[in-house]
């Protein structure tokens, strides 16, 4: 009887397998693809079944040439127009609605971002369904880890949604292969404007550090540091180690780095393989998966500090 049982259970699980198709949404800026696209195909290549990759945008052919080569996708769609500059979630969610539609995608997924933070919610709400964030693992097609209570404890969630819904945190996955894929390129049905909204301008501020939320090294500070000027510390050691570097809300309201910096549960959520933290207090999400824990703690014990502690501080500038 328990042997009849396990084969049913096998058999629903290969079923399920062939059917699974996945469809990614890729974030990009018309000429580079964002590298958590890359973690976000990886993370559905675990689901098993076909992966497609949808590129909106506006003279996006490059993005779509670079992800026919990307190992593991199948197909690349496109839909160039006006209508999708800036991927504007109000324009982008009936592309995508018509698009799983048209192909019956079981699960829609996109990057932890900020970009699939304001995307994907809406998705699911027009799908009716429960959408899930921010997962750092996937057990089956309709079972996946997410943390919880900012990073201290880990859930896993079994989703029973016709259409699963889901972002995901890039340094949780590795990224896939840029080259060895050859994936077929098609045009997306266009769909029209929406028109509630338009996109005006971006102003982006150009850094040679990596983005907050994909480094593999953060650099983070705290109000300690005293001042806006005494994060040049924190600037001068990121650039030696090619790090990120963060700052704890504390030290943004207190206006000595802008908000783009704050990391942690009301900020940017950061899983480096390295972590440095100095001046700070408190506990940044992402920081328990760190492999490398270091810093300088504002007092005696802090929640987390696993590797090493510095006992020897710089004087700083008042």
């Amino acid at each position: 009887m328990f042997r009849a049982a396990a084969t049913a259970r096998l058999r629903r699980a290969a079923s399920l397998l062939r059917f699974q198709s996945t469809l990614v949404i890729a974030e990009h800026a018309n000429d580079t693809l964002a590298p958590i696209t890359l973690n976000t195909i990886t993370a559905a290549k675990h689901l098993g079944g076909e992966v497609s990759c949808l590129v909106a945008g506006t003279k996006c052919d490059k993005v779509a040439q670079d992800l026919c080569k990307v190992a593991g996708v199948a197909k690349v769609l496109v839909a160039q127009h006006d209508t999708y500059k800036g991927l504007l979630p109000e324009e982008l969610t009936p592309l995508i609605l018509a698009t799983q539609k048209q192909f019956s995608y079981t699960h829609i997924c996109a990057g932890a971002s900020a970009f699939g933070k304001n995307l994907l919610p809406r998705i699911a709400a027009k799908l009716d369904v429960a959408p899930i964030s921010d997962i750092i693992a996937i057990k089956s097609p309709d079972t996946f880890v997410r943390t919880i209570y900012a990073g201290n404890a880990i859930c896993t969630v079994k989703c029973d949604e016709t259409v699963k819904v889901f972002s995901v945190r890039g340094t949780s996955f590795e990224a896939a292969a840029t080259s060895g894929g050859s994936a077929s390129s098609e045009k997306a049905s266009s769909t029209s404007s929406v028109g509630i909204a338009e996109w005006l301008d971006q102003k982006l501020t150009k850094s040679d550090r990596p983005e907050l939320t994909g480094a593999k090294v953060v650099v983070s500070g705290g109000r300690g540091l005293k001042s806006g000027e005494n994060f040049k510390l924190l600037y001068d050691l990121a650039d030696q180690l090619h790090a990120a570097v963060g700052a704890s809300r504390a030290a943004v309201d207190a206006g000595f780095v802008p908000n783009d910096m704050q990391v942690g549960q009301t900020g940017k959520i950061v899983a480096p393989v390295n972590l440095i933290y100095l001046f700070m207090r408190g506990r940044d999400t992402g920081r328990e998966r760190s492999r490398l824990l270091a810093g300088s703690p504002t007092w005696d014990w802090i929640p987390g500090l696993r590797d090493h502690a510095l006992s020897q501080r710089q004087e700083l500038n008042r």
